[in-house]
């Protein structure tokens, strides 16, 4: 190890001698390999806030089981299924308790702008919590008062003025389906791809706002076991006995996370999309240091024939350009990934959705940053392979 240490030490970094040589194009090659690389993060940033803020909800449900209708697709396209399975669901040893939760996407005036928009809209009974979030708990008491409801503080749009209301202990009054109604609390879930932000009430308040809905028929079964039994094994014994997937499907926590976020991933064009974007991101740059590449070799063809006149193999000529390659692929990341960081905190100021840098995805962007740069190190090298020193004189 010392001794290769050593022959590094003494050897001639020819490959970034090369390319210093040269600074505009330098220049160029780093500018082209840091825009693929912002593009690649972007389109990585946006994927992972699509599935994140859209299974937000999922994953805030205080269920070790949950019950939805077949029909569903995500939790902006729910279908509903008969009250009725929560009763015989409770007959299944291991069940402790069954809540049904209301979800439906409404139409309401900003309270501030007066502009209408889509929020998602969110019922179940106050006297037991649905949701893993402390501040909605501690409110429960509001959403026992007619009409009123609480808001999500990270909703998407101009809600500054209502929110310095409410937090001074007012209550704020607007419309949905001309019936007013009161916002007396604020939450923090956050906006989505499919909602712009998020109200919560009663099950009573929320059939108010959708008087066509039947409080027969809800949108989930929210299913918490008692100690000593594992979510799979009482999850099975409910498939059986509720026969699963005639009108009800059962899903342990993990699954209906895992069923909102495929719908993202397979079925929504978004999730293709991104993954378009990212793939095309790497083909630029593969495309960019490809031309730098092979005008640097074709432009010292004579010197590496010369090389190989002097009995310099193949490998140590490819060793240089693959030099070269990695010496492009660490400096051109550099402001690829700084860049990014700033972009992202914008992209969050302006939509509320969480899109945040990440190790992991840094550390995948400069892998693919290297391959890209090996890949088109392989196809510039294809002539210098090829070349024959006799013919280049």
């Amino acid at each position: 190890m010392i001794g290769f240490i050593q022959r590094l030490q003494r050897r001639t970094p020819l490959g970034w001698l090369q390319l210093n040589h040269h600074k505009s194009r330098l220049l160029v090659a780093l500018s082209g390999i840091a825009f693929a690389d912002v593009l690649i993060f972007m389109q990585l940033g946006f994927q992972n806030a699509l599935y994140d803020s859209n299974t937000t909800l999922n994953r805030a449900v205080l269920a070790d089981i949950v019950l939805i209708s077949p029909q569903s697709r995500n939790m902006q396209n729910m279908s509903t299924f008969s009250r009725r399975r929560l009763f015989q669901a409770a007959d299944v040893p291991g069940v402790k308790s069954a809540q049904a939760m209301y979800i439906g996407l409404v139409t309401w005036k900003n309270p501030q702008t007066r502009r209408k928009t889509s929020v998602q809209a969110i019922g179940f009974n106050p006297e037991q919590p649905a949701l893993d979030i402390p501040e909605i708990n501690a409110q429960l008491d509001k959403l026992k008062l007619a009409d009123n409801f609480l808001f999500d503080r990270g909703a998407r749009g101009e809600y500054d003025q209502v929110f310095s209301k409410i937090d001074a202990g007012q209550s704020v009054p607007t419309e949905i389906e001309k019936r007013t109604i009161n916002i007396s609390g604020l939450f923090k879930l956050g906006a989505s791809f499919g909602a712009d932000g998020t109200l919560i009430s009663s099950d009573e308040n929320f059939l108010r706002i959708f008087p066509k809905r039947k409080v027969g028929s809800i949108d989930l079964g929210l299913i918490s076991i008692q100690p000593g039994y594992e979510p799979e094994q009482v999850a099975a014994a409910l498939k059986s006995h509720l026969k699963d997937n005639e009108d009800v499907k059962v899903f342990t926590k993990q699954e209906f996370i895992k069923f909102e976020e495929d719908y993202w991933k397979k079925e929504s064009p978004i999730g293709f999309i991104f993954t378009v974007g990212v793939s095309m991101g790497f083909i630029v740059g593969v495309i960019i240091v490809y031309q730098v590449l092979s005008t640097d070799v074709n432009a010292h063809i004579k010197e590496y024939a010369t090389f190989k006149a002097m009995g310099y193999q193949n490998a140590y000529l490819l060793g240089v350009i693959f030099e070269e390659a990695i010496i492009l692929a660490a400096l051109g990341f550099i402001p690829g990934f700084i860049v990014p960081l700033g972009l992202y905190q914008l992209t969050r100021n302006a939509t509320n959705l969480p899109i945040y840098m990440t190790l992991t995805r840094a550390l995948i962007v400069f892998l693919l940053t290297i391959i890209m740069c090996a890949i088109s190190g392989t196809i510039a090298t294809s002539k210098l392979q090829s070349a024959d020193p006799a013919d280049m004189f």
